[in-house]
């Protein structure tokens, strides 16, 4: 008999993915994979017998509960079902399924509405980390229907403002893991940064390519989705991140100089897809590395101030991303003060999902 689990499908950023309270899946992690693996419906690269979207943006999952900390109203832990393989990865956050963990949590009577907007503190149990999330709950309830624009996302919704508070090295120990700001692997210059989503930046040219490629031309082109994946596994445990053979994480991220009047153009493998746009969490590291003296980002961005708090326009394939960032830098060294960005979130439905008893029971 068919098992049901109540969850919401939701929409976070350019993302997609299922919402959960914790409470309604397995304690135990390995039938909980299981579980969430038949949900979406991996491993199949249609993802045919599941809601999953047969893409990595839309095959992800939050599971969501009251916090086990005081700093923070909800804890948030971000999990990527991959779409072709019986795989299930926390091994980072994401900053668009972020976005629409505040709304639930309101929704689902974790955090009290608190005047026309709510801020939810939430602890990202991926890299033990904190954002907040300026949730607008004007008449008492959540809006999603609003003005707000993001590149990715068709038409309008209700700005939800996120603000990273302690992100920088969350995953790798330091914001500049490798103790450098380039370092060379396999003959290429690159950065290893890590300020919410560990990422390595390399330069377009050093690829012999524009950095105005599509997705499509990126992803089809064999010979350099190797040697990005040379490069990415031999600078795992320089991020200390180990190991990154099934990892989903560092993220691979060519930069070019701008062409649309932002910061920086970017094209970002993650890790073996193309995105379509560039990761929340993704587009913060990208943008600390622009004002990181020395960086291969700093090398070809182009930036308007010089201050201590700057307001960066990251392009990627579909539009602009922008990231507010407030760093110090003394002697080299950057200190991040500050992270923020805009997001919107939609609820598309609440119900159940099912899955097969034999794979809920673990028979």
């Amino acid at each position: 008999m068919l098992k049901s689990i109540p969850c919401t499908l939701m929409r976070g950023g350019t993302s997609k993915g299922l919402y959960f309270h914790e409470s309604d899946l397995p304690a135990d992690r390995a039938l909980r994979d299981r579980v969430l693996l038949a949900a979406m419906g991996s491993p199949d690269v249609r993802q045919i017998d599941g809601v999953g979207g047969a893409h990595p943006l839309t095959s992800k999952v939050a599971v969501i509960r009251r916090s086990s900390v005081s700093h923070a109203d909800v804890d948030y832990l971000f999990l990527q079902v991959v779409v072709d393989k019986a795989e299930v990865s926390d091994s980072q956050n994401c900053g668009n399924i972020l976005a629409g963990v505040g709304p639930w949590a309101i929704e689902n009577g974790l955090v009290p509405i608190a005047g026309e907007v709510t801020p939810v503190r939430i602890h990202m149990l991926n890299t033990a980390s904190i954002a907040v999330a300026y949730v607008p709950t004007p008449n008492g309830a959540v809006e999603y229907e609003g003005e707000a624009r993001i590149d990715g996302v068709p038409g309008t919704a209700a700005a939800i403002p996120l603000e990273f508070l302690d992100v920088a090295g969350s995953s790798c120990g330091s914001l500049l893991p490798t103790g450098a700001a380039v370092d060379e692997i396999n003959g290429v210059s690159v950065t290893c940064i890590d300020n919410g989503m560990p990422v390595v930046i390399l330069r377009a040219e050093d690829f012999g390519l524009s950095g105005d490629e599509t997705p499509g031309q990126l992803e089809s082109n064999q010979t350099l989705r190797e040697r990005v994946e040379a490069i990415r596994l031999a600078v795992g445990p320089r991020m200390n991140l180990g190991d990154v053979t099934k990892k989903t994480v560092p993220k691979m991220c060519l930069v070019s100089p701008p062409k649309q009047g932002g910061a920086i153009s970017t094209r970002t493998f993650i890790p073996h897809r193309v995105h379509e746009s560039i990761g929340v969490l993704g587009a913060v590291s990208v943008a600390t590395a622009c004002v990181t003296p020395g960086s291969v980002a700093a090398q070809v961005a182009k930036l308007s101030g010089r201050g201590a708090a700057q307001r960066l326009e990251v392009e990627h394939p579909t539009g602009f991303f922008t990231v507010d960032i407030e760093v110090a830098v003394t002697d080299g060294k950057v200190d991040v003060r500050r992270s923020a960005l805009l997001r919107t979130a939609r609820k598309l439905m609440r119900g159940e999902v099912f899955v097969p008893g034999r794979v809920w029971s673990g028979s």
